[in-house]
């Protein structure tokens, strides 16, 4: 096991990792940018290095200065976290040259499962079923009119590079997709700097449904059951849970199956997520791999018991996977609500600032994953995340009323935030339901 790691990222997913580093008996390193100095991350650290300015550009995303941290420090391993370079594969190769344990998968699954196309092809040879639409990148858009044509309306034109909800248009009728094509290819050449496209069938009013995979350097791949990620506004996703509310023992014994096998066509090695389509009709379709932990990974930690970071770290040192997947037992009802710091009733719009008061909630079965505190100022530099507010509860029904209970307690002031538009979520017949699907804020909150 590490002595000592990197943690090259900032806010709750570092403090998160710092926690389970503390738990294991591991030190940790923290680097910040000069916006960042009074972070809670940099606080909790063993110790911490600046390593730059307040732009991502020059600090979270800066490669040489985070190598030259870790060697500066002693540190063995480093952990990327979400978003900035977990998924960046030159990244991952320049920790391995530097004899630095870059903690997830080798650079080229990373290369493999980043392209979209390339992932998909991949998927479709290994018997995990995709959805219908272009073989490989498509970059002229004649060919691709000609592609969705012959795949029938609607379809989805998605960044190869893609993520985040960028580079995607979803194009109903034949009159708009040579725009839809131009403008999607245009925002992905600004955020992606690659502009290749691919075109795929749309699948119309699915769940969005993803598997947590761990795999060690071994050959060994379980999965730890599903998530529910379907409650999300522009692709970017606002509330998640776990079990799913339709799933049978049967289907998530074949989806889980599926999973496995997506995660051994490309020699996985680490934590992961496969993303899936699923319609009405009970099938589903690869949508793509996610090479890193997920904001969402704390409901999938309620209700199976297992600590995904501890366990990312325990494979990233050499261990074996001593868990076989009848170990894997899935109890109970999670609920995890993205608390952020913006305003609902202005488009979302992001809302920086001091927190000057702050009351969380607690009691039986709640969690809060987060970096603030009373006082603490949110850069306008960064992602809006408050924080995760995460509910245990025996069943879905009360884990609905236990997560309407700990967001009436929760209290931020100074910034606006979402916590209230949560609860609408909450409280809403259909989400209680579980009847619900992709389209469901749009449906229940665009009137």
């Amino acid at each position: 096991m590490f002595n000592k790691i990197l943690i090259a990222n900032r806010g709750e997913i570092a403090v998160r990792i710092i926690r389970a580093c503390r738990e294991m008996g591991i030190e940790t390193v923290a680097v910040y940018s000069e916006v960042d100095k009074n972070a809670l991350h940099v606080q909790m650290a063993d110790e911490a290095v600046c390593i730059g300015g307040a732009k991502s550009k020059d600090s979270y995303l800066n490669m040489q200065n985070i190598i030259s941290a870790t060697v500066l420090t002693g540190a063995q391993a480093i952990h990327p976290g979400f978003g900035f370079l977990s998924e960046n594969s030159k990244f991952a190769r320049m920790c391995s040259e530097c004899n630095i344990v870059f903690i997830g998968p080798d650079s080229s699954i990373i290369d493999n499962m980043g392209n979209k196309s390339k992932a998909k092809e991949i998927m479709d040879k290994a018997g995990v079923p995709i959805v219908k639409g272009s073989e490989g990148a498509v970059n002229e858009e004649d060919e691709a009119l000609k592609i969705a044509k012959a795949i029938k309306f609607p379809v989805m034109i998605k960044a190869s590079a893609g993520g985040g909800g960028r580079g995607i248009r979803i194009v109903k009728e034949e009159k708009e997709f040579i725009d839809s094509f131009r403008s999607a290819k245009s925002e992905a050449k600004a955020a992606f700097g690659d502009d290749s496209m691919y075109v795929e069938k749309f699948i119309e009013n699915p769940r969005h449904i993803e598997f947590q995979i761990l795999a060690d350097n071994y050959g060994n791949v379980i999965h730890l059951g599903e998530r529910d990620c379907s409650i999300q506004r522009r692709n970017q996703k606002v509330l998640e849970e776990a079990p799913c509310a339709v799933m049978s023992k049967e289907l998530r014994d074949k989806m889980g199956n599926a999973a496995i096998n997506a995660a051994k066509a490309v020699g996985y090695k680490n934590a992961g997520t496969i993303e899936f389509l699923l319609d009405n009709h009970g099938d589903f379709y690869f949508m793509e791999m996610n090479t890193r932990i997920q904001v969402e990974h704390p409901v999938t930690e309620m209700v199976t018991g297992i600590d995904v970071i501890k366990m990312q770290l325990m494979i990233a040192s050499g261990e074996h996977l001593t868990l076989k997947q009848e170990d894997v037992k899935i109890k109970g009802h999670s609920i995890e609500c993205r608390i952020n710091a913006e305003n609902p009733k202005k488009g979302f719009a992001p809302c920086p600032g001091e927190i000057k008061y702050l009351y969380v909630p607690g009691g039986p079965g709640v969690r809060l994953d987060s970096a603030v505190y009373q006082g603490y100022v949110i850069p306008p530099n960064y992602d809006s995340m408050i924080g995760k507010l995460i509910v245990y509860g025996k069943d879905r029904k009360e884990a609905i009323m236990k997560m309407r209970r700990a967001l009436g307690e929760f209290i931020i002031e100074g910034i606006d935030n979402n916590i209230d538009f949560q609860y609408e979520i909450l409280n809403n017949q259909s989400f209680c339901l579980g009847d619900f699907n992709t389209g469901f804020i749009e449906k229940e909150f665009s009137k």
